[in-house]
């Protein structure tokens, strides 16, 4: 164990649980690697400050109460790098290993580049801004989220997650917001397939939608201002109240509501159990 308040520079740490249960420390340009190969070097800690450090082992950060991260290095051989803690600041930091965050909460991330499959999964309470991110199935059943600025790459992101709120972000990524439930999304861009099927009070203002079958089997939707581009079957199935600011290819059964838009290419209405309302607003057409 390290003494409380102290501080290591320039080290190389490869054996395990080489720093174990350490209080008040701060490792600079420090470097976990080695053939020792040692996992969990960080494990159990508290209060731990990390800059300018590599981290290139396994289970780094696991357990601790009190992070700040600054201007690391997450290689993808640093799998799992943070689960289990909280109070967490990253900054300015890549973090390129599978699930690098699991099971954490108060998390503030600034300025960092993400390429990560399974990141953030049951998490809670997470800011992220100005941040870039690849990975598949990104943020899965978290909640209480604040994403600003957040260009994501993916599959299957933020599904099943609760509480959270989304402005200026770019998102390509197939079935996004699947099962999300009361999720506010602002002045963004989201491009992909099945956007948010099966959400609950899901409000898009300002954004804009690409790809085909977006926002089917949904309760409580509602699109304020939103285009809407190589869209087809749209809102089967839905509760939806939506403005919508350009041309559609086709909507089918929704389940009732209202759709204000400017032209459809094809209305599908084949089962009268469903009765939403497509409302032309171009009458000039």
């Amino acid at each position: 164990m390290v003494n409380t308040a102290s501080i290591i520079e320039g080290k190389t740490f490869g054996q395990e649980r080489a720093l174990y249960g350490s209080r008040q420390l701060t490792v600079k340009a420090c470097s976990f690697d080695g053939p020792e190969d040692g996992e969990s070097a960080l494990k159990e800690c508290s209060d731990i400050t990390a800059i300018d450090c590599f981290f290139n082992l396994r289970y780094p950060l696991w357990h601790v109460h009190g992070l700040k991260i600054k201007a690391c290095n997450m290689s993808p051989l640093c799998r799992a790098a943070i689960w289990y803690s909280d109070n967490i600041e990253i900054l300015n930091t890549k973090m390129h290993g599978i699930k690098a965050l699991r099971e954490c909460s108060d998390i503030d991330i600034k300025q960092c580049d993400i390429n990560s499959d399974e990141f953030g999964w049951f998490t809670k309470n997470v800011k992220v801004d100005n941040t870039n991110a690849v990975g598949k199935y990104f943020m899965m059943q978290s909640q209480q989220l604040e994403f600003n600025r957040l260009k994501l790459t993916g599959k299957y992101s933020f599904q099943y997650i609760k509480n959270a709120c989304f402005d200026s972000c770019e998102f390509d990524t197939k079935d996004a917001f699947w099962h999300a439930d009361n999720v506010t999304v602002k002045n963004s861009i989201i491009k992909g397939e099945y956007l948010a099927w099966y959400s609950n009070k899901l409000t898009l203002v300002n954004c804009t939608i690409i790809g085909t079958q977006p926002l089917c089997y949904c309760k409580n939707l509602k699109l304020i201002n939103c285009k809407m581009t190589d869209t087809d079957l749209c809102f089967e199935k839905s509760q939806v109240d939506a403005t919508i600011l350009s041309p559609v290819i086709s909507i089918k059964n929704p389940a009732c509501g209202k759709i204000y838009v400017p032209s459809v290419g094809s209305v599908i209405m084949d089962n009268d159990s469903y009765k939403g309302q497509i409302i032309i607003t171009d009458t000039q057409l």
